[in-house]
């Protein structure tokens, strides 16, 4: 019942007033035009963890530590019955008695009988608290949505300008930037639950399909942070992807097998190193001219501070990856 229904109500019956309030489920209380307490309902003894005996007569601005000793609230119900008024909403944030930190909407009227004209005035209290909280939450996640997509766009037009078009059919240069795409969501998913990711599972995940039944790695446990995941997983892809164009995974026998440890650096900073090294494939000859991917695990290692080096041989190509964990 909200304070317009009640008022109504005790306006057009003869009901006593305490009746009607301790049948609200919202916390209510009557002043005299002292603004002393005349009657509170059961649920305002709840709420706020108090004897009746203890507020009954007293002052409202002194109740509890004071809470409600608020001169812009005081002066709304100063106006209630002089004006006709009503307070409608004022909101009170505080930490109570017993309760702790609470927020309360409040409503105030003048309680009209229809036998009399009564100076009392009918105040209300609204917990919205939770409701609050969980508003605050609905909102952060709407701006978290909104940012996290900005992102998001942000990287596949990336993918899509860099993702090379000369010398490919339409078909390739789909297949290669759906392939990255797909790298980036599924390390969005990773990141999204924990907001760190394990390399070992970072690992399986980004070359799952093609070609994870002939991966073979060892190292330590390290988890990489939200940051690292997305660029360490396009690096990983672009080597995968070479891999089984022109590397080991090109042949039905060829392995990979990476190796990583943590190291001591400069400034007693850790560095991750991480060897990525194809077994049992054909020759490579170093590239004539330095292609996306290449530019792509270059690029990537410098910007999250690191270094990689790639070697070209007759088994097939080793990287040597180096970066700030």
């Amino acid at each position: 019942m909200m304070l317009e229904d009640l008022y109504r109500l005790l306006r057009s019956s003869h009901v006593q007033a305490q009746g009607v309030v301790d049948t609200m489920t919202q916390p209510v209380v009557v002043l005299d035009q002292g603004f002393c307490v005349v009657t509170a309902n059961n649920a305002f003894i709840r709420t706020f963890k108090v004897e009746r005996d203890d507020i009954l007569g007293r002052s409202f601005f002194d109740l509890g530590n004071g809470q409600w000793a608020i001169e812009e609230l005081r002066q709304l119900i100063a106006s209630v019955i002089p004006k006709a008024s009503a307070v409608i909403g004022f909101e009170v944030t505080h930490d109570f008695p017993a309760i702790g930190r609470r927020t309360f909407l409040i409503d105030a009227r003048r309680l009209v009988h229809p036998d009399d004209n009564s100076t009392n005035v009918l105040v209300l209290f609204d917990d919205v608290t939770e409701r609050q909280r969980h508003e605050a939450e609905q909102n952060f996640i709407i701006s978290e949505t909104r940012h996290r997509m900005k992102n998001l766009f942000a990287v596949v037009r990336a993918i899509a300008m860099q993702t090379e078009t000369e010398g490919r059919t339409a078909e390739e240069y789909r297949d290669a930037f759906l392939g990255r795409l797909d790298v980036t969501l599924r390390a969005q998913e990773l990141v999204s639950n924990k907001g760190t990711a394990d390399l070992a599972v970072l690992l399986k995940t980004t070359i799952s399909e093609i070609g994870v039944d002939r991966l073979h790695f060892e190292g330590p446990t390290v988890q990489l942070s939200s940051s690292k995941v997305l660029p360490i997983s396009m690096m990983i892809h672009e080597l995968a992807t070479n891999a089984v164009k022109y590397g080991a995974l090109s042949v039905p026998e060829g392995e990979i097998h990476v190796k990583w440890s943590l190291e001591a650096g400069p400034k007693e900073r850790k560095y991750l190193k991480c060897e990525w090294r194809e077994e049992k494939g054909p020759g490579l000859a170093p590239p004539t001219r330095k292609g996306y991917g290449t530019e792509l695990i270059e690029g990537t290692a410098a910007h999250l501070g690191g270094e990689v080096e790639l070697a070209y041989g007759g088994r097939g190509l080793t990287a040597t990856i180096k970066l700030p964990v």
